[in-house]
């Protein structure tokens, strides 16, 4: 931190920063589906949607998913395969997963009321305690502050914070500054200005300081380094990764397994295949993973395409091929997965898959090949299905 920032956010908070940051939100508050009535269950699958989310997509999820699971109840008795499906495109799955037992768990242990309590909701799986601040804040108006990266890049450009944003006295003297902040009894409103403030106004590049409510605060501004603000580590070198997959159909069935539970991907479904060897050819990848993975001897790989994806620091391509049994299945050993499938392509249409999978069966709908019943029918394979 800068060296008078202490003083300068207590002088801040004094003249009533906080307070400005309150106003500004009674008139420029984003209209949120999750708003109009602060029902804490909309609340928490917000906020899990938003993790690593943009706020646009993040709503477009959460409007569908309120569809389908309007409440907890609703949740808690939805199958995992379908809690999966209506995530199916947000990443990170562990948080569905999360939310769904944890709805199971506020249904058993609270009569289905979620906790306001922070220890309580940190009890819950998924809730840690960014997600049960969030909770507590927003739901139930408790004076507790929330610090998101929107927040963060406020405090820091308020502040002039030199040091490393993510580093552990960094946070600790941001969350401290904002609690400071923070008007009694107005924390809901408070802390989703500073979130909306973030996302409209102090925005990442070129930040709107002529319209900001906090200007006359801001040390960096005054300084002139508002856009070096905040202070951020260099990116994590990518790393490149070639897979291969094979699209199976027998007998009018395509075969798929789902991950297991510690694996990346857990519980999502899958076309088999794996990591493409060095000096392996991805044909030979498909074969080798049918055989390692299922037990099953497929032949004749047919090229479909690649397909790009990426996740964390991780740029994979992955190259599908359509290919044959060389005889009917007998026996299946599931190596990686913890389940599979012999599915109709409707069947297949609604399981939930990674995104490299889903931009393959997003290409043979598109192609012209599918038909909702049969699925693909590609030359040679077209009987084979």
């Amino acid at each position: 931190m800068a060296e008078n920032d202490t003083s300068s956010t207590t002088s801040a908070q004094n003249s009533g920063l906080g307070l400005a940051v309150v106003d500004w939100f009674a008139v420029h508050a984003r209209a949120l589906p999750w708003r109009s009535t602060y029902d804490p269950y909309q609340v928490w699958v917000s906020e899990i949607m938003l993790q690593q989310t943009q706020m646009e997509r993040g709503t477009e999820y959460f409007l569908r998913w309120m569809q389908r699971f309007p409440d907890l109840s609703a949740l808690a008795t939805a199958h995992e395969d379908e809690v999966l499906k209506m995530w199916e495109g947000l990443g990170y799955y562990a948080r569905a997963r999360n939310l769904h037992r944890a709805a199971r768990q506020v249904c058993a242990e609270y009569a289905g009321q979620i906790p306001q309590d922070m220890r309580q909701l940190q009890l819950l799986p998924g809730i840690g305690p960014y997600t049960a601040a969030a909770i507590a804040s927003i739901a139930y108006n408790q004076d507790v502050c929330v610090v998101d990266a929107n927040v963060e890049r406020i405090m820091s450009r308020v502040c002039n914070v030199d040091t490393p944003i993510k580093a552990k006295a960094t946070q600790t003297r941001i969350r401290e500054v904002c609690q400071d902040m923070l008007p009694l009894g107005q924390s809901r409103n408070f802390n989703q200005g500073l979130m909306d403030l973030g996302g409209l106004v102090c925005t990442p590049r070129s930040p709107l300081c002529p319209s900001c409510p906090l200007a006359t605060w801001c040390l960096a501004r005054a300084a002139g380094v508002q856009e070096e603000r905040p202070v951020v580590s260099p990116p994590a070198t990518p790393v490149y990764i070639t897979m291969a997959t094979g699209v199976l159909c027998h007998a009018g069935r395509f075969f798929v397994q789902k991950r297991k539970a510690d694996d990346i991907w857990a519980h999502l479904w899958e076309f088999p295949g794996g990591v493409v060897e060095e000096n392996e050819d991805p044909a030979d990848t498909v074969v080798r993973e049918y055989m390692e993975e299922t037990g099953l001897h497929v032949t004749e790989p047919e090229y479909i395409g690649a397909f790009q994806h990426s996740y964390t620091r991780y740029r994979v391509t992955m190259h599908a091929f359509f290919v044959r049994l060389d005889a009917d299945p007998r026996t299946v050993e599931l190596t990686a997965a913890q389940e599979y499938r012999w599915a109709t392509w409707d069947q297949v249409l609604t399981l939930a898959f990674p995104a490299g999978h889903r931009k393959l069966i997003a290409a043979l709908k598109q192609s012209g090949m599918p038909g909702h019943s049969s699925g693909p029918r590609h030359a040679s394979h077209r009987t084979q299905c």
